[in-house]
């Protein structure tokens, strides 16, 4: 009892802190230390640990108190163990050689910390084999369990915790300490299968059978663990508790196998997260190619049509110009819009992925950036401006076209019915007339000149017509012209016909008799009342074009007028009549039998009667016609009214989203997930309201198809609603895109929220620009209607960014200031973003991936070598992982690589490179 009193140790340290893992816990552990059972286990331990350090020198011992007698093997073990050199050992036999030499490796197990207590090296010389455990196990203390580390524990404590949480997931498995937990062997099999799930099936062990458990483990350490057998099972089962020491230094050897394991692990997870970010962003970056692509090519085919201003002959294929245009604003275009916006989101979104993880910025194809686009959608939308202004001119143009030619054909038809008169003029029958037909011809053809003039006006107005429809470009324009050069020298015939036929007339003027009055009187009445009524008849028919109400009030009225007159003309047309009927009088009266002919005019009262039965069947139909005129302006008006009632409330109504935008996107106090919140919503308000647009665009498109050009009633046209909702939406997806943006910056840099609001804040405080835009209704007029492009809008300028910085507490010179403005803006605009500014802030405390932590991760799976093989890349890395290093990375050229091997160092440094694409 006394000896075994003495060679109790108790290990001491440099700092006075004394480890009593040397010193067992209680009264019970120290009588338990003369049990032979632990004795033994601690002999055959500390045995098979020594020869797995000393195998490596070539040596090993087989009886621990003799072996390490003379201090050889002694210095031996520390040299191997500690990889250092111990004074050279004295080569004689005596027993004050072996006592020099015991004594110099305890006085190298001093030098590293540890004060040695009743050990001496007489004890060790003699063979005392209490002493020698006791110092052996100091030795396993100081360099195989001391530097055991597991979150902020150390040594004992440190393996046990090691050894809990890789056995936690594990049933019937509970460490609490380095004995009885570990007598039924499924705590040691548990660690193995753990980290070489491989190696053993966990779920067909059974408690029960602690023998099969433990030999299982065992021989599996030794067989593909390098670990020697240091216990037997038997011993471990048949102990009530198993030496401490045994099972403390056996496990230290699965910590120390497995530790190289951790590593490994720890480097592949490092490997698989950089290179899972790359595979990401390189299919970011094709989505991102394929999108711009098919965006730029439907600009490509849109922006010609659009340019596209030959207009067409008729009024049917300018209004199905005109729908399709329709179509393209209301169908085509809007899922364009939101591509673009979408396009640009991913894009800004890409570069944050790619500054957070320390890649180089995505530059796209040529012709394929973000202002190529924007450059191609300006130019579309150049094109498009004007184009429905061109399509409804044209249509105005053709209506006005048919209306005028409509107009040519009534003026047509009703001129050259003077085309029969030429068979008149040329006829000879003066030749043969006595002297009263001849002055009855004369008088006659005075007549017939006083009709002529009358018809003046007329033609006129035919050559002026067929001018603008020459000016107009109408259609059909040679039939126009060859029609009006035929009145016009049908009428140049005329005047020289009637010309002729007067100068003969007038040669035998002398010939001719006193006409009876009553048929000149009849002939100079009737003319101009026929006229009246030819005249009366074609505005009677006359065809009109009116935009308002009050144009056709303005006619309603005209008309009016028109029929207050008819009472008079009845009057006339009686008084006519009375003449020929007086004449047929007298003609009863003194017997006249031959047929009575008036000399002097053509118009019969057959004709007269006609053409007023006419002009009275022409004013109810004029009537009718107005009405439905009036009729159709008051659908117009309601129209008008229908448009401009939602016009007036969709206008404010996205000036005010517009509003909410902008003072959610500056609010600083509140959390970026709560704005997010807010901006989300908003955004389910705005999809939300999109059936008011479309409606609206249904009552554009029903005033459009009525041919309703102005509107009083409201400032609103379609085109601002339109420019307006595309504003808004675009507007609300790029305010949710700057908070994600942030939220992902935040997320990833660590940055907690109230560094992220005093960011903003300090950020928001120096931004000049930005609050002088605080007025959003002026903003929004500015954008809406102006559009102009202020790019410092959320930005800082160099001195605003200086001030900010110098408020933080930075110590700024010209020489550091100028390497912050490097980083923030590289590209030497003189402009700070919130973006850069945030990265700014960030980056030299991030903890992010660099080139050199994947090359030294790529060094710790490749076992130190300068390359790695193809099998060590599929053994440590996930197959989608390890196939994607293997296509990219190059062969080694170095010296003493066998074939195949591949160079990780040129591999990690791409990662960090330029992109291909």
């Amino acid at each position: 009892m006394m000896m075994m009193t003495q060679v109790e140790t108790t290990v001491h340290y440099d700092n006075g802190y004394e480890d009593e893992y040397m010193m067992q816990e209680d009264e019970w552990d120290r009588d338990m230390l003369l049990d032979p059972a632990w004795e033994q286990q601690q002999r055959k331990t500390f045995t098979a640990w020594c020869n797995s350090h000393l195998r490596k020198a070539g040596t090993q011992i087989e009886n621990i108190e003799e072996d390490f007698r003379n201090g050889l093997k002694l210095m031996l073990l520390l040299e191997v163990i500690s990889g250092e050199r111990l004074p050279k050992p004295d080569r004689g036999k005596m027993r004050f050689h072996k006592i020099a030499n015991v004594n110099k490796a305890l006085d190298f197990i001093t030098s590293k910390g540890v004060k040695l207590v009743s050990i001496g090296a007489e004890e060790i010389v003699d063979g005392n084999v209490k002493m020698t455990l006791g110092m052996i196990w100091t030795i396993i203390l100081r360099f195989a369990i001391q530097d055991i580390s597991v979150e902020e524990t150390s040594a004992k404590e440190g393996l046990l915790l090691w050894c809990q949480r890789k056995t936690a997931p594990y049933r019937n498995v509970n460490v609490q300490n380095f004995h009885v937990s570990w007598k039924d062997g499924l705590a040691f099999c548990a660690l193995i299968h753990r980290h070489r799930p491989d190696l053993l099936d966990y779920s067909k062990l059974n408690k029960d059978d602690p023998l099969g458990n433990l030999n299982l483990a065992f021989d599996i350490a030794e067989k593909h663990l390098d670990i020697p057998k240091m216990l037997d099972a038997e011993d471990i089962i048949n102990t009530p508790k198993p030496d401490e020491r045994a099972i403390m230094t056996y496990v230290s050897c699965f910590y120390h196998a497995f530790a190289g394991a951790e590593q490994a692990e720890t480097a592949a997870n490092r490997i698989c997260k950089v290179l899972g970010v790359n595979q990401e962003n390189e299919k970011l970056m094709e989505e991102y190619e394929r999108l711009a692509s098919e965006l730029l090519e439907w600009i490509r085919r849109t922006t010609p049509w659009l340019e596209n201003r030959t207009p067409e002959k008729t009024m049917a294929e300018m209004q199905r110009k005109l729908e399709d245009f329709r179509d393209y604003r209301r169908q085509h275009k809007p899922p364009k819009v939101q591509e673009k916006c979408q396009l640009e989101i991913n894009f800004n979104t890409l570069q944050t992925k790619l500054r957070i993880s320390n890649r180089p910025a995505f530059m796209p194809s040529e012709g394929k950036m973000v202002s190529d686009i924007a450059s191609a959608w300006q130019g579309l939308e150049q094109a498009e401006k004007g184009y429905e202004e061109w399509l409804l001119t044209e249509i105005r143009r053709l209506e006005r076209l048919d209306h005028l030619a409509e107009k040519f054909r009534l003026c047509f038809d009703l001129t050259y019915s003077l085309s029969g008169k030429e068979a008149f003029l040329s006829q000879k029958d003066y030749e043969t007339a006595t002297l009263i037909e001849i002055r009855a011809l004369l008088r006659k053809h005075e007549a017939f000149e006083s009709d002529l003039a009358a018809h003046q006006d007329r033609v006129e107005q035919i050559a002026a017509i067929a001018q603008e429809l020459n000016e107009l470009d109408y259609h059909d324009v040679a039939a126009v012209n060859q029609r009006c050069q035929s009145i016009c020298d049908m009428w140049d015939k005329l005047g020289t016909l009637t010309q002729k036929r007067r100068e003969s007339l007038e040669r035998t003027e002398k010939l001719l008799e006193t006409i009876d009055q009553l048929f000149l009187e009849f002939s100079k009445r009737s003319a101009p009342f026929n006229n009246w009524m030819e005249g009366a008849m074609e505005d009677l028919q006359d065809m009109f074009i009116v935009h308002t109400i009050e144009e056709v009030q303005s006619l309603i009225a005209a008309h009016d007028q028109f029929k207050a007159t008819l009472p008079e003309a009845d009057a006339e047309r009686q008084a006519i009549l009375g003449i020929q009927n007086e004449v047929q009088k007298i003609s009863q009266s003194y017997g006249i039998k031959a047929n009575i002919i008036n000399p002097y005019s053509t118009i019969t009262t057959e004709e007269l009667l006609n053409k007023w039965e006419k002009v009275k069947k022409l004013v109810p139909q004029r009537d009718g016609a107005l009405q439905e005129e009036m009729a159709r302006q008051h659908a117009h008006e309601r129209l008008r009214r229908q448009f401009a009632a939602q016009a007036n409330l969709i206008g404010p109504w996205i000036q005010t989203r517009m509003e909410e935008i902008g003072r959610c996107s500056l609010e600083i106090g509140g959390a970026l997930e709560d704005q997010m919140t807010q901006l989300k919503q908003c955004e389910h308000v705005i999809v939300a309201y999109k059936p008011n647009i479309d409606k609206l665009e249904g009552d554009h498109q029903l005033i459009q198809e009525s041919l309703v050009f102005d509107n009083k009633h409201t400032n609103y046209t379609m085109e601002h609603i339109r420019v307006g909702w595309e504003l808004l939406l675009t507007t609300i997806a790029r305010t949710i895109n700057e908070i994600e943006t942030q939220i992902l910056t935040r997320d990833a840099k660590g940055i907690s929220q109230q560094q992220m609001n005093e960011f903003r804040s300090s950020f928001t405080h120096f931004d000049r620009v930005h609050s002088i835009c605080r007025n959003f209704r002026q903003c929004l007029i500015t954008v809406w209607i102006m559009q102009p492009t202020n790019k410092k809008n959320g930005a800082m300028d160099t001195d605003d960014f200086r001030a900010c910085l110098i408020s933080m507490g930075y110590d700024l010179g010209e020489a550091e200031f100028a390497r912050i403005m490097m980083l923030v803006d590289p590209n030497n605009t003189g402009i700070v973003s919130f973006q850069s500014f945030i990265d700014f802030m960030t980056r030299e405390t991030a903890d992010t991936d660099t080139a050199e932590q994947v090359v030294a991760s790529f060094r710790i799976l490749a076992a130190d070598k300068p390359y790695i093989l193809v099998d060590e890349l599929r053994r440590e890395l996930p197959p989608e992982q390890a196939e994607y290093c293997i296509m990219r990375m190059p062969l080694y050229t170095g010296h003493g690589a066998p074939p195949g091997a591949l160079d990780y160092t040129a591999f990690s440094t791409a990662l960090y490179g330029e992109s291909d694409l």
